[in-house]
């Protein structure tokens, strides 16, 4: 039976929300598809204020039973630019479902608002990167519309690449 799941975009100011946020995030950091380790204590400490600071970053939470209080989603989104297009895109940057409620459609509700949400916010396109390996997340992506990206079938996909800074 799906839960009654409630959607709510997050007020960072609001402590039950940073709470909230920092649980969800810390749970999917542990999770294998992670990279297996929990948040640091500055990144627990921290996330939600640093976040608050940038207007291009919003998160949706999505909380279930009885008393829609429990949280068990996340999406954290960053408006990005697209220069080609000349209007916003929106990054899904983490999608994070407590593992006993995946597999029944929160990350689909998730998505949908977070769609929503670039659409108000007059953006062409949503992106999001996940790994290779992940096929429950390359399923649920694919059944939302998503695709690999590429200009032209002749010049390939595009790959995610990153390199860190000191």
């Amino acid at each position: 039976m799906r839960p009654q799941i409630r959607l709510l975009l997050a007020d960072y100011a609001n402590p039950a929300h940073a709470q909230a946020l920092v649980l969800l995030l810390d749970a999917y950091a542990r999770d294998p598809m992670g990279g297996a380790q929990g948040l640091s204590d500055y990144a627990r400490s921290h996330l939600v204020a640093e976040l608050a600071r940038r207007p291009y970053a919003f998160s949706v939470l999505a909380f279930a039973g009885a008393d829609e209080r429990e949280p068990v989603g996340l999406a954290n989104c960053m408006e990005g630019f697209s220069t080609f297009a000349c209007r916003p895109l929106v990054n899904v940057h983490d999608l994070a479902v407590l593992e006993r409620y995946r597999g029944q459609g929160v990350g689909a509700l998730l998505l949908d608002q977070v769609a929503q949400i670039a659409r108000q916010r007059g953006a062409c396109k949503l992106t999001l990167e996940v790994l290779s390996a992940n096929q429950s997340a390359l399923r649920l992506y694919a059944r939302a519309g998503f695709a690999p990206y590429a200009l032209t079938p002749q010049a390939g996909q595009a790959q995610f690449m990153q390199k860190w800074l000191d």
